[in-house]
């Protein structure tokens, strides 16, 4: 099995791809030991020492060291927990633990006000078919969790959380694209 490894433009952050489907549906991020429980795979790669994040995608799995790891070191220890796991074709979920894994419904974080409906449509759709195919590229993903009075509120999750360029991605780039399309949106912020 060759597992081939990207850069991401988080420096902290590599990405991992197997080769074979990771998730059937959505992503999961592990932004600790404690939640990576539930997965024997996140648990592995948390257990290496200096990983403060792991990310599931469709097809790739990132990881984030911690401030001064080195990768020359963490890589090869990284890539021999994957090699293992897809190998022996390990469940990527605990059993017991399974059906309480979630992704939270993306907008969660504010009601929807009824007048905004074909806005928040449209919002909805330009980040599901323009920005989450090109955040996945970089080994992350993006959430909607809102539209309130014109601002949109995102959520980075995996390489893109915590990305030195994350900011700029959400004001330069979103923030352009979805002002162009849908002019009622006045800003984007992070969630």
């Amino acid at each position: 099995m060759l597992i081939e490894t990207e850069t991401t433009p988080n420096p902290s952050t590599l990405k991992f791809l197997p080769g074979c489907k990771v998730m059937d549906m959505g992503t999961r991020d592990f932004a600790s030991p404690e939640e990576a429980e539930a997965s024997p795979l996140a648990e592995a790669i948390f257990g290496l020492g200096d990983v403060t994040g792991v990310f599931f995608g469709h097809n790739f799995i990132s990881v984030t060291a911690g401030p001064g790891a080195d990768w020359s070191s963490l890589r090869p220890e990284v890539l021999s927990v994957l090699l293992d796991h897809f190998s022996a074709d390990m469940p990527l979920f605990r059993a017991a633990t399974a059906a309480g894994i979630a992704v939270p419904a993306e907008d969660a974080d504010w009601p929807t006000n009824p007048e905004d409906a074909d806005i928040v449509a449209q919002i909805k759709d330009l980040i599901e078919t323009r920005v989450r195919p090109a955040v996945a590229n970089d080994g992350g993903d993006i959430l909607y969790r809102g539209f309130d009075k014109g601002v949109v509120y995102l959520q980075m999750q995996g390489a893109c959380s915590g990305c030195p360029s994350s900011s700029a991605t959400l004001k330069h780039g979103i923030e352009s694209l979805l002002k162009h399309y849908v002019p009622e949106v006045i800003e984007v912020r992070a969630a």
